[in-house]
């Protein structure tokens, strides 16, 4: 097939871990990669962000298509609005010219959605759309701090009313397409994302804290992600000033992520707020904030980490789990969302409620008391994570969801994960209404 991926704010090329470049971007770099890698002609179309990109630039045996909409540099992703229908237009007419015309496009966030439904209207092309975050449940966290126009819903309304296939990335994300968007569940299909386990493996643990200077007989809890509030780091900060202050068990904390390579409160003013935080808690040798860095090192700090903590308020899937997952490290997240499908409670981590750094301390101490069980959920996560979440198997799925909407049969090449997952969401959000 030929698969068009569009992804406006989140450009497959870009660093991971500023306010705007997260899972998105992994998500789009990984399926991209996956389809590619089984024979798949894909075209991932994003916003041209920078002033020196070509129009096409190269990923893996795919092309990324960098669209002029809007001024070439970095505009925050709640301000892209009025420049989706340049991009539209641009997108339609590059479609047209092509000497293949595209069997699918599977659009990502509802940016994207208004793109691949002008392509579906004017080209007559099946359009899969992926939102990554639900504008109503943001509203719900955010409140006046969410910067998104409300216009917002009523594109949600009708890319989840038009799209052939809305793709849930969680039992939860299913469970709110239906009761906030009324969303017919035959239309839903069921897809995680996944992980590369050529980048994310175990490796040794004194070798992984040798290789990064970390001291090699402390106890050390991980934060790894976006440097945005909603993310919740500050209740890793405050659950590691009641371990060390008030429950008696010294535990050290490695945040990293932001805008630069260097923890700069400039770049990065919730690094400030996070270290006003740990400075009222009594902890600032305690709580280390180490920047951004590149996703080829990630693996050793997840692997250096006794244990890996995320406690966002909320969260449509959440990749960072599985990474640490599948490299044999325990989990506590917050009982929200995708976390709660990925981890596994009392099996691979601890699910705790979000904002609640008293439940996080209480993880955090009793993991550290028993190394035994640190051992067993750090085994049974690198199993759950190998059985339920590759992008091997993420792009399995979404070839066979690609082929069905576009009624194209390739049967004979659809992997063992291939399935349609309507039956599973009926279920799933049965579940997670009850």
């Amino acid at each position: 097939m030929k698969i068009a991926l569009v992804s406006e704010h989140a450009s497959p090329l870009a660093a991971a871990g500023s306010v705007d470049s997260g899972g998105q971007n992994i998500y789009v770099a990984n399926v991209a990669r996956q389809l590619a890698r089984k024979g798949h002609q894909v075209d991932v179309l994003t916003r041209c962000d920078r002033s020196l990109l070509p129009l096409v630039s190269r990923l893996d045996g795919a092309r990324v298509i960098n669209v002029p909409a809007g001024p070439k540099r970095q505009v925050p992703k709640e301000q892209l609005l009025p420049y989706m229908e340049g991009f539209a237009r641009f997108v339609v007419e590059f479609s047209r010219q092509e000497p293949l015309h595209y069997d699918v496009v599977h659009a990502n966030f509802f940016m994207s959605g208004l793109v691949g439904l002008r392509l579906k209207e004017t080209l007559s092309i099946p359009l899969v759309t992926t939102f990554h975050a639900l504008g109503r449940v943001r509203r719900l966290h955010q409140g006046v701090n969410d910067g998104f126009p409300d216009e917002r819903f009523d594109i949600e309304d009708r890319l989840v009313r038009d799209s052939d296939s809305v793709i849930a990335e969680c039992p939860q994300d299913a469970a709110d397409l239906i009761s906030l968007y009324q969303a017919d569940a035959a239309r839903i299909d069921l897809v995680p994302c996944g992980f590369d386990h050529d980048e994310f493996h175990p490796v040794d643990k004194r070798a992984a804290r040798a290789e990064l200077g970390w001291p090699k007989d402390r106890f050390i809890a991980l934060q790894l992600g976006r440097m945005v509030p909603r993310k919740g780091v500050d209740t890793v900060v405050r659950a590691v000033g009641l371990c060390n202050r008030t429950l008696g068990e010294e535990v050290d904390l490695y945040v990293v992520g932001g805008n630069s390579d260097e923890a700069n409160e400039i770049a990065t003013p919730e690094i400030g707020r996070l270290r006003a935080i740990a400075r009222e808690c009594g902890v600032t040798d305690h709580v280390n904030f180490l920047g951004r860095r590149a996703r080829s090192l990630l693996r050793l700090y997840y692997n250096a980490a006794d244990v890996f903590v995320t406690t966002p308020w909320y969260e449509p899937f959440g990749i960072t789990p599985l990474e640490a997952m599948a490299c044999s490290t325990p989990v506590i997240g917050a009982d929200v969302g995708g976390i709660r499908y990925s981890v596994a409670h009392g099996e691979t981590g601890l699910l705790v409620p979000p904002k609640d750094p008293l439940a996080v301390a209480h993880g955090l101490v009793m993991l550290k008391r028993d190394p035994p069980r640190v051992q067993r959920m750090g085994a049974a996560g690198l199993a759950r994570a190998k059985e339920m979440f590759t992008w091997e198997s993420v792009a399995d799925t979404l070839s066979g969801i690609y082929a069905r909407v576009a009624k194209i049969d390739v049967a004979a090449n659809a992997g063992p994960h291939a399935h349609n997952g309507a039956h599973d969401v009926r279920l799933a959000a049965g579940g997670a209404s009850a």
